[in-house]
């Protein structure tokens, strides 16, 4: 289908992967790390390129490169919908959740951000723009730092305007108490504080510990136990003090996942991630499933991409303004925007999602 003169079927596909140091060690309740892996899909036609992204391990850009370029290639750019159900149906052998559901969601942004720019529309109004911003609260908090860092980091946001916070709590459980003690003086009583467990706790730590965490103000308990044990995500929210927020989700690769979750009664915010959950797509599919359960919706990191889809859906509360990814993002993207009061809110000069690769500041991050 032509658009003011261009043909739009998809011709250049091309994946890269990039693995960026952490600027400190880093952990939570269940994971250690060094570096962050991110893998770049871009997508042609018209004369435009669409940009999309994900953090995952660099065989996404193989899968990208060797089987998804081949099934969207020549398809029509700006029928997305159709692109997405052919890398769904064709990634069925290999398993669809885990790699191939990052791989599928790095081509999918890139598809929706082509869509936009070949429309000439910034992404948010292309999808159909309900707010002109959206909240963010501040994360990191890592189990690997020590006091003082922890204090500089959550206090800092707070001082930028950043009106809540969230830290790691779960990889040693006696310390935990006194770290979030320090966090919540660090930050003040004004600004909300939220937890991380990353599914540390037993069912019986987690209840215990929401009560502790609930004398200092905590407002959010996220993945207080595996976010696979769906009864106990429902045990710990139905016996958490009232104020306090259960959520979990960040691991769901699909809309079958957020379902179940739901249906479970499992949590009191959903989490979706665009980079996880087969794209924009998918994550559009969280929030249509979060509207018909009358359950608020949360992006997962990655603020940058996250922040158009952000705008255009009704059912989210806010977006996580990840440490390691906001470094990433500034440090290779042009067209990141920053936060002002807490909410950050798009370029609407710029067509698209707004971003662009820094190729030669990226170039000396690639591994393949």
């Amino acid at each position: 289908m032509p658009v003011a003169g261009r043909d739009t079927a998809i011709g250049q596909v091309t994946a890269a992967a990039y693995r960026i140091p952490s600027d400190a060690p880093e952990s939570d309740g269940t994971f250690r790390w060094d570096s962050t892996t991110l893998v770049v899909v871009e997508v042609g036609a018209g004369g435009e390129r669409g940009l999309g992204y994900s953090y995952t391990h660099d065989a996404a850009a193989i899968l990208v490169n060797e089987l998804l370029a081949g099934v969207i290639r020549g398809r029509d750019a700006l029928a997305v919908p159709a692109a997405w159900a052919a890398m769904v149906r064709e990634v069925r052998n290999l398993g669809r959740p885990g790699l191939a559901a990052t791989a599928i969601s790095a081509v999918d942004t890139a598809l929706w951000d082509l869509k936009a720019r070949l429309l000439g529309l910034p992404l948010c109004d292309l999808l159909g723009r309900c707010r002109d911003g959206v909240p963010v609260y501040g994360s990191g908090g890592f189990t690997s730092y020590d006091a003082d860092r922890l204090r500089t980091q959550l206090g800092g946001w707070v001082e930028e305007g950043i009106g809540r916070v969230k830290m790691k709590v779960g990889r040693q459980p006696e310390a935990d108490l006194e770290r979030v003690r320090v966090a919540r003086e660090a930050i003040g009583a004004g600004a909300e504080l939220f937890v991380d467990a990353n599914g540390a706790y037993s069912r019986e730590q987690a209840r215990a510990f929401a009560g502790a965490f609930a004398r200092y103000g905590v407002s959010w308990f996220e993945e207080p136990v595996s976010s696979d044990d769906l009864e106990g995500l429902r045990l710990v929210r139905d016996t958490a003090p009232p104020g306090m927020a259960v959520a979990a989700g960040e691991y769901g690769y699909d809309g079958f996942y957020f379902r179940r979750m739901l249906e479970a009664g499992a949590v009191d915010v959903l989490q979706a991630d665009a980079t996880r959950c087969l794209g924009i797509t998918g994550f559009m599919e969280a929030a249509a499933l979060c509207r018909a359960h009358g359950v608020p919706l949360s992006a997962h990191t990655a603020p940058a991409l996250h922040l158009h889809p952000c705008c255009a859906l009704e059912p989210v509360r806010h977006l996580e303004y990840f440490h390691d990814h906001v470094r990433i993002e500034r440090m290779l993207f042009a067209g990141v925007t920053y936060p002002a009061r807490g909410v950050l809110h798009p370029d609407a000069t710029r067509p698209g999602h707004g971003l662009e690769l820094k190729r030669a500041d990226a170039e000396r991050f690639r591994v393949r």
